[in-house]
């Protein structure tokens, strides 16, 4: 076969050597990282007939042209255009003919796998008859497709659990996780791991061996055959489908389908079960969550380009590279911002305590993660001291002259952040970057008396940090565009999804979950049952609902934005107080087992602690609706959002979204605030916010924005 490297139009070029193995190099022309597309499906339909007639060919590696991965996955815009299930379905089982080529070749074909190898990408590999990985720690092995509302629908969720371990494919259909070359060979997802610079030579030695040998013949070890046994089988996913039911609620349709196609086609011909997976996949397609969780996904890939400045601006500001970071306050918020900047972002980190007792909590929160690391065995022993030491600390402010960026995680007293900026700035390094991780203090007010304000800005952190994906950065009017640059770039290295918010009370985030708190906690005063509220929130698809929130954050964490919106906004913001009469008897929740729930026997932790309503005053139970619970607490935050958006405060519906879901957990399949909003219609939300307001009061008067779209038939989204 000739090479074609010279066909820029084809989405590989290839080369075949004298002892007859062909090298496929996938480029996919147009596109940064290689992704599944029609193109690549034209093209490999055609190669697959060359690879069978030409008898020359007797083995074939493929490998990715491009240095970003090997392929990131499948066109997610292919999905666009299908308006039936059927439709969906086709798209299925063309990828199944395509890659049952590959799979039944007589001729050996070697996946060479360098970097992201995720959903289409690992099925390719899937097909082929031995897997080799790169050492690369940019390599990453999995089938994320249940994130975006799908399942593997190219064979992969057929195929899977026929390879590895039944509850190890499960957990990775399930759980759409991203496995390191170390860990997917554990699991047998790969058969090699070498260096990514002998990548391309041990497939091509290889694929010789296999032309000698021939295809080689797979079979689960007996232990693993032992799992797909009609009973143990059924047991297993049994169990994993009362997870799913536990953490979903039943509301996302993705994970019951995963297990479906399992269950129904593991012991079957493999030609019946792909059918049991098409099917699923078409039906799965056109459904409403998939649909919203394809356009967060779209989202999100957009956010990640936002330089949250004007053209101009963003043509003549490089951020400034953050090598060493300082954090002021050895909590667990400085502990957790210090973590990801180790782990994700690489950075030296400085951080400073008023006392030995917290740089020694920072160290040993920091030393516990790296523990679990090991444990897990994503790291090394060694690797995992190494980044202990990127990590110092001191009393003073000794090692801080020097840091790229600050970032303080200290008490909300607006007296103690003038004095950690002063101290800052009279150290003299004039590009250092000045961030608070404040919930509640606007940043004008920070800035206030900062000789450079134009460095100060907000990064607000959510808890733990380790976990919540959402950095919430906040600039004042005299913010720098470097400063915000430089911020909004850190954050990404540190793993955030990243917004950018107009200075205001209570900024975006907890400006749209106080008013959502308030309602729930006057749904409490008017007799409905606590766990009742939270279960209707849960039902509705938040993750926690409002009561167990507050336990887990801190009564007095949540109760000290209240007065700063109240000033802000009024009646609109006020509490009814049922927060700080809480505080004033030492019921600060979870942190000491003594909140809305119970906390002294672990078999009684659903339970809510019946004295509470002793404390509040509360002597009647009310019977609600879990829809009419729903609407009174999401319907506030609805139209907080809006006003959010109208005010400038954040730049888009979409950030709205994003800032919605991934900071305070409003649910994804409904795809944010502004999304859920379109769906419903803006005139029905108008009117549902008016007939609330007509036995609630003015707090659900509609925000006059949503008043003139349901006016003029607008929506948040074109």
């Amino acid at each position: 076969m000739s090479d074609n490297t010279s066909e820029t139009t084809k989405s590989y070029s290839s080369e075949l050597s004298a002892q007859g193995v062909l090298t496929v190099s996938i480029d996919v022309p147009g596109e940064s990282m290689n992704v599944f597309n029609q193109q690549v499906s034209d093209d490999f339909a055609e190669l697959a007939l060359e690879i069978e007639r030409n008898r020359d060919i007797k083995a074939v590696v493929f490998m990715s042209g491009k240095d970003s991965g090997f392929i990131a996955g499948a066109d997610i815009k292919m999905l666009d255009g299908v308006e039936s299930a059927a439709q969906g379905s086709e798209i299925s089982s063309n990828a199944h003919t395509l890659l049952n080529k590959i799979a039944n070749s007589r001729k050996p074909h070697i996946a060479a796998i360098d970097g992201v190898c995720l959903g289409a990408g690992y099925e390719l590999a899937l097909a082929c008859h031995y897997r080799i990985a790169s050492d690369n720690r940019a390599t990453k092995i999995g089938l994320p497709e249940v994130m975006i509302g799908i399942l593997p629908g190219g064979m992969g969720n057929t195929k899977l659990p026929r390879l590895i371990n039944l509850p190890a494919a499960l957990d990775m259909l399930l759980s759409g996780k991203q496995l390191d070359s170390k860990r997917a060979k554990r699991l047998g997802m790969i058969d090699e791991i070498v260096s990514n610079k002998v990548l391309k030579q041990v497939a091509e030695k290889t694929a010789e061996k296999l032309i000698k040998k021939g295809v080689p013949e797979r079979k689960l070890a007996l232990k693993d055959k032992i799992m797909t046994l009609p009973y143990i089988k059924d047991f297993v996913i049994k169990k994993a489908r009362e997870q799913v039911l536990k953490k979903t609620n039943g509301l996302y349709p993705a994970p019951l389908a995963i297990l479906d196609v399992v269950q129904q086609g593991i012991n079957l011909p493999l030609k019946e079960a792909l059918a049991i997976e098409a099917r699923n996949f078409g039906e799965l397609t056109v459904s409403a969550e998939a649909q919203q969780l394809r356009k967060l996904y779209f989202a999100t890939t957009a956010l990640k380009k936002e330089r949250f400045m004007s053209d101009e601006a963003a043509a003549n500001v490089e951020p400034q590279k953050v090598s060493k970071l300082g954090i002021l306050g050895g909590g667990l918020m400085g502990a957790g911002i210090a973590t990801v900047s180790i782990d994700k972002a690489g950075a030296s980190v400085r951080l400073k305590d008023i006392r030995d007792e917290g740089l020694l909590s920072a160290h040993a929160y920091v030393s516990k993660f790296y523990k679990g690391r090991v444990k897990k065995r994503i790291l090394t022993k060694e690797a995992a001291a190494k980044k202990l030491n990127q990590l110092t600390s001191s009393l003073d402010y000794s090692g801080f002259k020097d840091s790229d960026l600050i970032i303080e995680a200290v008490f909300e007293d607006i007296k103690i952040k003038h004095q950690m900026v002063s101290d800052i700035e009279s150290l003299g390094n004039e590009q250092t970057v000045f961030a608070s991780n404040t919930s509640s203090i606007p940043i004008k007010d920070i800035a206030a008396k900062a000789k450079r304000p134009e460095n100060i800005l907000g990064m607000h952190y959510f808890s733990p940090v380790e976990k919540m994906p959402l950095l919430e950065i906040i600039k004042h009017e005299g913010t720098s565009d470097q400063a915000l640059a430089t911020a909004v770039d850190f954050g990404r290295k540190q793993g955030k999804t990243v917004i950018v918010v107009n200075d205001g009370a209570g900024f975006y985030v907890n400006r749209i979950l106080a008013p959502y708190i308030n309602a729930a906690l006057e749904l409490a005063m008017e007799g409905v049952a606590l766990d009742k509220i939270d279960e209707a929130m849960v039902g509705f698809g938040f993750p926690v609902g409002p009561i167990k929130l507050l336990d887990e954050v801190g009564l007095d964490v949540g109760s000290k934005i209240q007065p700063i919106l109240e000033e802000a906004f009024g009646d609109r913001m006020a509490s009814i107080g049922v927060q700080q009469k809480l505080i004033d008897n030492k019921r600060l929740g979870k942190k000491v087992s003594k909140g809305f729930y119970r906390y002294d026997d672990p078999k009684l932790a659903k339970d809510i602690d019946e004295s509470v309503y002793t404390e509040l005053g509360i002597t009647q139970k009310i019977e609600m609706n879990a829809e009419v619970i729903a609407e009174r607490c999401v319907y506030r935050m609805l139209n907080e959002a809006a006003l959010c958006l109208d005010e400038d405060v954040i730049f888009s519906a979409r950030d709205g979204d994003i800032g919605a879901i991934f900071g305070i957990g409003f649910p994804p399949f409904l795809g944010g605030p502004f999304q859920y909003m379109d769906t419903l219609g803006i005139d029905k939300v108008v009117n549902k916010l008016k007939e609330i307001e007509l036995t609630q009061g003015p707090k659900y008067h509609p925000a006059p924005i949503l008043v003139a779209m349901a006016e003029e038939s607008k929506t948040f989204y074109s």
